[in-house]
């Protein structure tokens, strides 16, 4: 059973990655048949986010109530029929109603699991959460290159229709194969903690909180929109575009895969400063354009953001799980969206270069509110 509930559950993120990745090949497409500028392109794709982020701090109670074997599969279906929209869409308001219906339905896909795995693999919780998702994101290498070659087959409305097939098949494969707990253990009740308000008291992880939307949210922002679109603005053509996001996401999958590893080897406050300093590393390298070092550098390091999540759960009581990686999250999630539009009106204001500066920036400033948390 505890290998059943691990495998449903990377389908499920699996999934959630590979659409929250996959406008950023569509780019071009999307833009040229329906006349999407700069930042109506990023306005409708971070909407992935916004919706995404809405739904995080109600799902952190439904999951601690009701547990993620019914939350996860009744966001999915929401998803399914977000994908079906958007394959449909003919114009810019249904083209981002599709996309902000599949950001609350992939909602539970990571959070959900993340819940689950806190009672199903509590002794190594860093080690298989970290596998999941680098499992998981092998969505993102698909959602590169082999994207590019489906899309040329079926075109950009084939993929989100057969989409919404996929994820709905997915969704009732969770409902019918899991359980929220291993036989023999109680699901957690609410003690005497102050529930959320307990969690927004936690100065600590307010600190890894912003640290998600700086790190997470800049490696997001350009993995599932602007290292594409930059790409296409230095004029790479479309293949060439679809091999450096698959490095992008190549390497982020042997990023997730090791970073649990290490963090419980070596401590995860100091792994996750040292993973954003090198993300910070490749940032500079993109402004230079030295494009396959950087992409590369940002792919595996940034990777390193899911440990924002693990950290939440080492700073909260085991009935506040689902609230307090769901606040990490929303931050995370929130600042995808916040950076992903923002950097679309820099783009079309100042330039690409002013809007990398720009994430470079933010992500120093939320390092240097994150060194406390090096003391234990």
């Amino acid at each position: 059973m505890a290998v059943r509930v691990f495998v449903l559950f990377t389908l499920g993120y699996f999934l959630s990655y590979f659409y929250r990745s996959a406008n950023a090949v569509l780019a071009k497409d999307l833009s040229q048949e329906l006349g999407l500028g700069p930042a109506e392109l990023g306005l409708m794709t971070s909407l992935f986010y916004l919706a995404f982020a809405a739904a995080q701090l109600p799902l952190g109670s439904l999951l601690d109530r009701f547990g993620p074997r019914v939350v996860t599969p009744s966001l999915l279906l929401l998803a399914a029929l977000g994908s079906l929209v958007f394959g449909l869409a003919q114009g810019f308001g249904t083209l981002a109603l599709g996309r902000a219906l599949i950001g609350v339905g992939m909602a539970a896909a990571l959070m959900g699991a993340l819940k689950a795995f806190s009672l199903w693999f509590p002794k190594s919780y860093a080690t298989v959460s970290t596998l999941l998702v680098g499992l998981g994101a092998t969505g993102g290498l698909m959602a590169a290159t082999p994207l590019a070659l489906l899309k040329e087959a079926v075109g950009w409305r084939g993929v989100f229709l057969f989409g919404g097939l996929v994820v709905a098949l997915v969704a009732l494969a969770i409902y019918l194969g899991v359980r929220n707990a291993p036989p023999g253990v109680a699901w957690p009740r609410s003690g005497e903690g102050g529930g959320l308000w307990e969690v927004l008291r936690n100065g600590r992880l307010l600190r890894v909180a912003f640290l998600a939307l700086a790190f997470a949210g800049s490696f997001l922002a350009l993995q599932t929109l602007w290292a594409g679109a930059y790409a296409y603005h230095l004029g790479l053509r479309a293949l060439e575009v679809g091999n450096l996001l698959f490095l992008y996401s190549g390497m982020a999958v042997f990023g997730f895969l090791v970073s649990g590893y290490l963090a419980d080897r070596l401590g995860t406050a100091r792994v996750l400063l040292f993973a954003s300093l090198l993300f910070a590393l490749g940032l500079l390298l993109l402004l230079l354009r030295v494009l396959a070092p950087a992409y590369a550098l940002m792919g595996f390091f940034g990777a390193f953001n899911i440990l924002t999540l693990t950290q939440a759960r080492e700073l909260v009581a085991g009935h506040l799980v689902g609230r307090g990686t769901t606040l990490v999250n929303l931050f995370g999630i929130g600042g995808t969206f916040l950076l992903q539009w923002g950097v679309g009106g820099v783009v079309a204001a100042l330039g690409y270069q002013a809007a990398f500066l720009g994430l470079l920036g933010l992500l120093l400033l939320a390092v240097v509110l994150y060194l406390p948390l090096l003391r234990k």
